[in-house]
């Protein structure tokens, strides 16, 4: 099941420069990330720095999935509804925000490849897709205009297909070696996938000893109590679901319950990243 991602980009970060918060390397760990990973390109942790205006589309989303630290996933039964709680949970102060599409109104268009376009719910925002696990997936979001696209899985032709071009891709990773090879092939970042299944915040304290270069997404199973926990024990963000979403609000269309979670997860992000 694929899914869309929103990325509701404010008005001002595009005329100003984007503030990003986070802890330098020591020299010593830097080095020795580059001896490991020699042509790995995931990026190393940056010590607080302005994003310049002229910097890449994928730098840019990088650095406010890391100023953010949540990213809202939503799924709906209507366009009508996934649209209210969209617009509630952006109000509560989530940036980052991914729909799946087979909520309706992401209608399929040719070969079974998603419809972006501007008939689609998706049309009001700058808009991200997640779950891509085919190339004509990836070349259907790119020209509707999607600047992220994310897998739970390393999809080589899709990593081939945006690279070095103003796309992010996020490949899903779970072993080492998976996220080896997909820095390898080029990720700037990575998501970890399924977190919960394998250890929770625990497994991201494990995995970041060997790379703590690499920008990670923890995704699956994560409540907004255990948000700080994650990023302190090294993730750059977290994938909330049900968490803010809540299946009962939504069934009862309290936009009002999902607007507050929204925001107790993007204050508890905030406070993480910036920590």
């Amino acid at each position: 099941m694929a899914t869309a991602a929103l990325c509701q980009l404010h008005s001002s970060s595009s005329s100003s420069l984007c503030h990003v918060s986070s802890s330098s390397s020591s020299p010593s760990s830097s080095s020795a990330a580059a001896s490991v990973c020699g042509r790995v390109s995931c990026r190393a942790p940056q010590p607080q720095v302005h994003l310049s205006v002229s910097a890449s589309s994928p730098d840019k989303t990088i650095f406010q999935i890391e100023n953010s630290g949540v990213i809202a996933c939503l799924r709906a039964k209507s366009a009508e509804v996934a649209y209210e709680v969209a617009n509630a949970a952006i109000a509560g102060g989530i940036s980052v925000l991914e729909i799946v599409v087979s909520t309706p109104g992401s209608k399929p268009a040719g070969q079974g490849a998603p419809d972006y376009g501007t008939r689609s719910m998706l049309a009001p925002f700058k808009f991200l897709v997640g779950t891509v696990l085919r190339i004509e997936d990836a070349k259907a979001a790119v020209n509707a205009g999607a600047k992220f696209l994310m897998s739970p899985a390393i999809v080589k032709d899709v990593m081939y297909y945006i690279q070095n071009g103003e796309v992010l891709y996020i490949p899903g990773t779970m072993t080492p070696t998976e996220i080896l090879s997909a820095c390898e092939a080029g990720a700037k970042i990575v998501k970890i996938y399924p977190v919960s299944a394998l250890g929770g915040f625990q497994y991201i304290s494990a995995i970041k000893k060997p790379f703590p270069h690499v920008s990670m997404v923890a995704s699956q199973g994560i409540n907004i109590d255990s948000i700080e926990e994650y990023i302190s024990r090294g993730a750059s963000a977290v994938v909330l679901s049900d968490a803010i979403f809540d299946k009962e609000a939504i069934a009862q269309r309290n936009y009002e319950k999902i607007q507050k979670l929204a925001h107790s997860a993007a204050l508890l992000g905030n406070k993480a990243v910036n920590r």
